[in-house]
């Protein structure tokens, strides 16, 4: 089974992913609040992939992917950003996110993201 951790500030986002998620048949999904939250699932829970927004609180989802790199080079973090962030979304790629999603996102984007990182 494949696990997913999400981490977004924003309580309305991390639903909206879930609900897209389930019913694409994926259940074994985490939330986290913030950056500093988001490393600590992943310690503990070591999921598949990160769906990862950039701007977070305690630490932003730049640093919070340059630790979860640093955790595990081979991490598939995809980063999930607002328009006008096309700087953040590059230098996140440059340091190891798999790919992007841009909000508003449709259901099909993120499914198909997922399925790229996961080789499906």
């Amino acid at each position: 089974m494949v696990k997913i951790l999400i981490g977004d500030d924003s309580a309305f986002m991390r639903k909206i992913l879930k609900n897209i998620l389930a019913k694409e048949g994926y259940t074994d999904i985490s939330e986290a609040s913030n950056g500093e939250e988001v490393i600590e699932k992943f310690i503990k829970e070591k999921p598949d992939v990160v769906l990862l927004d950039i701007i977070m609180e305690k630490k932003d989802g730049i640093e919070t992917l340059k630790e979860i790199i640093k955790l595990d080079k081979n991490a598939k973090v995809i980063m999930v950003s607002a328009v006008g962030q096309e700087q953040m979304v590059k230098e996140a790629i440059t340091i190891g996110a798999e790919d992007y999603i841009v909000k508003p996102f449709t259901p099909s984007k993120v499914v198909s993201s997922i399925k790229k990182c996961l080789g499906q």
